[in-house]
């Protein structure tokens, strides 16, 4: 069975930096599940894993634009250190939950601390870069009716 729309898709994967790092994967668990063609995973991966089978390999170099996009200066700011008073603690590197100027919750980085403000992201970790992916497909379904309601599989 291909890979085609409505189908449920579970696939093995590493993500691969320039320098041949893996800064992700799935080969030390089980295989990630997705609902192909509902935007589940970024643009340029799914769009390479249609049409492929169950047992197929293949690699596939995803540009930033079809990945995490390109990195965004704007969402990287400055906090004054007092709103994480609450915090037992806080290091470079530490991800945390803040709000935007919506009001909506996002992910920021702590990328920089000193005595007066520390200094967020809210880029994803992997803006910016181009993605390797090294990539078997282990599984392809016809998607259940609870899953294409909800335009995604619950893992």
């Amino acid at each position: 069975m291909k890979i085609t729309k409505d189908k449920v898709v579970s696939f093995h994967y590493a993500l691969v930096n320039a320098d041949g790092e893996v800064l992700d994967g799935s080969r030390d668990g089980n295989p990630l599940p997705y609902l192909h063609g509902h935007q589940n995973i970024v643009p340029g991966l799914e769009a390479a894993m249609t049409d492929h089978e169950v047992g197929d390999k293949f690699e596939v170099k995803v540009a930033p634009e079809q990945g995490y996009g390109q990195r965004d200066e704007a969402k990287v700011s400055l906090v004054d250190r007092a709103s994480f008073a609450g915090f037992t603690e806080l290091s470079e590197g530490m991800v945390c939950q803040m709000e935007d100027e919506q009001g909506e919750p996002q992910f920021v980085a702590i990328t920089k601390i000193d005595e007066q403000e520390v200094t967020v992201d809210a880029n994803h970790p992997f803006a910016g870069l181009e993605l390797n992916f090294d990539v078997e497909v282990m599984e392809v379904r016809d998607a259940t009716e609870e899953e294409l309601s909800a335009g995604r599989v619950d893992l």
